[in-house]
């Protein structure tokens, strides 16, 4: 049996209420997968809506009032992403479907033109596959070779087998800045100060970080940096790539179209500055318009807020986890974000999964995209409960009721 907690001892409250999501508003579900993507506040939707309804047009193809105010929003909205991530300037901002496709833009692009057979890259065991596969099918392109950083047992990046990779020289660092598997942060300033060192570019995976903590480009000195704009309250169908100013002009375009050109005959193209030259077609003006909105939403609330709800939910959730018999938590990285990954024994993820998702809690299961890490640790996969600025204490206690039901009924 599990305890009853007492109300002090409950009383971690959501930081936003739930019916500011008009999904979560009077319903009875238990939404633990904000990791997965994240529900959307009403202020999101509505900033959307009312651009559709009264402000929409396609951008900076046309000379009239209502195009050139659509234009207006959609820079503005790359304006305030880079303020969100202290960039230099709007300029170092490239918008792109999701954090997948700007890794995928950093691959083929930079990578494609700086890298060259035998080269190395350098990933670590906590990477999604959006952060592997790109540079597998750069180094099987390339001829390149891919080094993998180890982790301890605690799921943390072991930094002493990472400066052995480092002394080998390679050209290029793609590292997470927290694991969406394990919820691991890895110290990314002081990595990327030892890739530096070592002479290698530093790619920042910051899908998962990004609705947890402050992000400073500037500060931690990356190259590159990609987040999805679902993840982040915001809507899918678009996400951002950072890129230093004078490597995003030096890197060719990715895909071709039209607003990447300055010119175009048969004979030639000349190609736009950055970041339009790395967004042909008609770009996600819309999702833009909405992303804006969502990173005002969470600045509104604050980092430290945020950060310290994270750590009272996941203490909160290890500690009613362990109350329950046969309930094993996966990883115990000294700093993490508000994800917790745990096994039952026995029991498959998804069987447990679909059991609680009977009783209105949503959580992941199986190998979350990290199936190397999986495999490192021996395990099919987890069932993973991740948490937003919307959950409480209450979230917490049905996850662990359900669980308890789901054993009673695995049991029989």
């Amino acid at each position: 049996m599990i305890e009853h907690r007492t109300s002090s001892e409950t009383s971690i409250g959501p930081l936003v209420p739930r019916d500011a999501f008009p999904l979560l508003a009077g319903g009875d579900l238990a939404y633990l997968d904000s990791a997965a993507s994240a529900q959307k506040p009403k202020v999101v939707l509505d900033g959307m809506r009312q651009f559709y309804e009264t402000s929409y047009a396609n951008i900076h193809r046309a000379v009239y009032p209502l195009s050139e105010a659509a234009t207006e929003a959609y820079e503005s909205a790359r304006a305030r992403v880079a303020g969100f991530l202290g960039a230099p300037s709007p300029d170092s901002i490239v918008f792109t479907r999701n954090a997948t496709e700007a890794i995928n833009l950093a691959a083929n692009s930079f990578g494609g033109a700086r890298l060259k057979q035998g080269d190395r890259i350098l990933v670590t065991m906590l990477e999604h596959h959006a952060n592997i596969v790109p540079w597998q099918l750069l180094r099987d392109r390339l001829g390149l070779e891919l080094l993998v950083a180890p982790i301890d047992g605690a799921g943390d990046l072991d930094l002493d087998a990472l400066d052995r990779l480092l002394a080998q020289g390679p050209k290029l660092a793609a590292i997470t800045a927290a694991s969406n598997a394990l919820g691991t942060r890895t110290p990314v300033k002081e990595i990327a100060r030892r890739a530096h060192d070592a002479g290698a570019f530093v790619v920042i995976d910051a899908a998962q970080a990004a609705p947890h903590m402050a992000i400073d480009v500037a500060d931690w000195d990356c190259d590159f940096l990609a987040f999805t704009g679902h993840k982040l309250y915001g809507p899918d169908g678009i996400g951002v790539l950072y890129g230093k100013p004078d490597l995003l002009a030096a890197m060719p375009p990715w895909q071709g179209g039209g607003d990447m050109i300055r010119t175009v005959s048969f004979a030639a193209t000349e190609y736009a500055d950055p970041p339009h030259r790395f967004e042909a077609g008609t770009p996600p003006i819309g999702p833009a318009v909405g992303l804006a909105a969502a990173i005002d939403f969470i600045a509104a609330i604050g980092w430290n807020r945020i950060e310290a709800h994270d750590k009272s939910l996941t203490r909160y959730a290890l500690d009613r986890l362990r109350e329950i018999p046969g309930i094993r938590p996966v990883g115990a990285g000294r700093e993490r974000i508000g994800i917790v990954s745990f096994t039952l024994d026995g029991v498959h993820p998804h069987d447990v999964g679909s059991l609680l998702g009977t009783r209105g809690v949503c959580v992941r299961t199986g190998h979350h995209c990290a199936q190397p890490l999986m495999d490192h640790l021996g395990l099919p996969g987890t069932v993973r409960a991740s948490f937003g600025i919307h959950n409480d204490a209450a979230d917490i206690d049905r996850l662990a009721e359900a669980l308890v039901a789901a054993r009673q009924i695995l049991a029989r």
